[in-house]
């Protein structure tokens, strides 16, 4: 079977065309016993060039959406929608993995697979709740007549049967503004005594919608409310919600298709907003007070959190993004798709912070340290700040510098340059050659993005973790992020370069190893 995939770029229309797998088994085989044993007869023909070092990821196959991230007993457990037969999306099923740390991950046997009528061209994504010590799933049907959402349960966290109620939400329960074949994506979450579902649909007017529902026992659903109604701007279609209190604060995490660029933000064809503000939870209604794009990179969607024994709120997103071409599934690497790193999320100011988990401290070895280095009109090199997987941490000065600029993962002939103009105050991750160029539906088509970062005491402070084939910045103590896959093609790309004009005072700066 032969997946097609156009991408339009001014003037130039390309076509990908991608040889799956012939081992995939025809829809009638989708079983979770078929999908496991291709799992273990075929997970070591994998290619391991960009396989990510800390990251969790499927042992074989595609990967995209997060699902059912939940801490359950003792452990956090992350579904994901995963095609396990081939490197590009096909008829989803969920993948598993759990974790004691969120930085080592254990593969379990594939949860659910599109084995039923209401689920027959796909288990898409869902969510997970404990209710009486058994896991619940969640997740959203999808089938030639529309989309639905069903409910699985397991007494183990890990084998699951779909319960004879299914579909507990169909097309009947829509307001009347809702396209039924647009209706997905529940995240369920228990207050008060009553269970509340959020998930979204397309209306009528082709804008993005999120619904509310309410129950006492995850079965029987009542519809409570349009929580949040979209405009054209806003995208033709949300997704992936996430209603939580954080901070006394209502946080509506989505992902919108479409999403009109503004300014600097938006600048993928589809992008992660979040909302800040207050829920009426009589009327079922949000009332907003900020708007923000989460993650200003090339590759972050889907997010989904959970709250865990400490009592984080802790977000993973798909490091991939829709609309470009996946440079592993080219070059035959046997995978697609990758998590991003755990993040803890807070408010300041009004928005969300984005800080890495602090377990990931416990993988950092081998580090070097240095302070108070002045560069003036000059590049240069650190002994010993350099390599493919890492985390680089520091602070500058720039009062009296114009352009500082980090080359990361540089070799002759390639190199992802992250540049700080002290004019615009923007800070810019610029991907055009850092590797296997990641052609996209964007218009007009930009491999570099920028965020506007004012300075605290004219100081700058990055955190970037690096891995096989991504990059995820963390700027001014997670006031903004920044995160993007990289595919470079030379045999070794370790140079950490840095570069300024004017002159820069690196205050602080520390390179780990990361090591697993």
């Amino acid at each position: 079977m032969v997946l097609l995939k156009m991408f339009v770029i001014p003037q130039i229309l390309i076509y990908l065309t991608i040889q799956q797998s012939s081992c995939a088994p025809r829809s009638s085989d989708l079983t979770i016993e078929r999908a496991n044993e291709f799992i273990t007869q075929n997970k070591n023909n994998v290619k391991q060039t960009y396989r990510l070092k800390y990251h969790a990821m499927a042992p074989i196959g595609w990967i995209n959406d997060p699902n059912g991230f939940i801490y359950f007993r003792g452990e956090y457990h992350l579904f994901y929608q995963y095609n396990p037969y081939s490197a590009v999306w096909d008829t989803m099923h969920w993948g598993h993995a759990k974790s004691k740390d969120l930085v080592h991950w254990e593969e379990l046997p594939v949860a659910l697979a599109p084995d039923q009528i209401y689920d027959t061209d796909g288990v898409f994504s869902g969510s997970a709740i404990e209710k009486d010590g058994k896991l619940y799933v969640m997740y959203t049907g999808n089938n030639p007549n529309g989309q639905v959402q069903c409910i699985a349960v397991s007494e183990d966290g890990i084998h699951f049967e779909k319960v004879s109620e299914n579909p507990v939400l169909d097309a009947s329960d829509l307001p009347s503004n809702a396209q039924p074949q647009d209706f997905r994506d529940p995240k369920v979450f228990k207050r008060g005594d009553l269970y509340y579902v959020v998930t979204v649909s397309k209306t009528v007017n082709e804008t993005g919608q999120v619904l509310l529902y309410q129950s006492a026992d995850l079965i029987n659903w009542e519809f409570k409310s349009i929580l949040l109604e979209g405009t054209k701007e806003q995208g033709i279609m949300w997704e992936c919600p996430d209603l939580f209190e954080l901070e006394s604060k209502d946080v509506l995490i989505l992902s919108a298709i479409q999403m009109a660029r503004s300014g600097n933000d938006y600048h993928n064809i589809d992008s992660v907003i979040e909302f800040i503000g207050e829920v009426d939870w009589n009327e079922g209604k949000m009332k907003v007070e900020s708007i923000k794009e989460l993650d200003h990179g090339h590759d972050f969607y889907a997010t989904q959190s959970l709250l865990d024994d400490k009592d984080r709120r802790i977000v993973i997103a798909w490091m991939n993004m829709w609309g470009r071409t996946f440079p592993t599934a080219i070059l035959n690497q046997g995978w697609t798709g990758a998590m991003t790193l755990p993040r803890e999320l807070h408010l300041k100011n009004g928005y969300l912070t984005q800080t890495p988990i602090a377990e990931i401290a416990n993988a950092l070895q081998h580090v070097t340290e240095f302070k108070d280095v002045t560069l003036i009109d000059q590049s240069g090199e650190f002994n010993q700040v350099a390599g493919e997987v890492g985390m680089l941490d520091l602070v500058v000065n720039l009062e009296e510098a114009k352009l500082f600029k980090i080359e990361l993962r540089a070799n002759e002939n390639e190199r992802t340059i992250l540049s700080y103009d002290n004019e615009s105050k923007e800070l810019t991750i610029d991907r055009t050659n850092s590797g296997v160029y990641i052609a996209g539906g964007e218009n007009p088509p930009v491999n570099a993005r920028k965020i506007e970062v004012p300075q605290e005491n004219n100081e700058l402070s990055l955190q970037i973790f690096l891995d096989q084939s991504s990059l995820e910045i963390f700027v001014n103590g997670g006031l903004e992020t920044l995160t993007t896959t990289i595919y470079p093609t030379e045999e070794r790309s370790e140079i950490i370069l840095f570069y300024s004009e004017g002159k820069t005072v690196i205050k602080s700066l520390k390179f780990s190893k990361i090591v697993l």
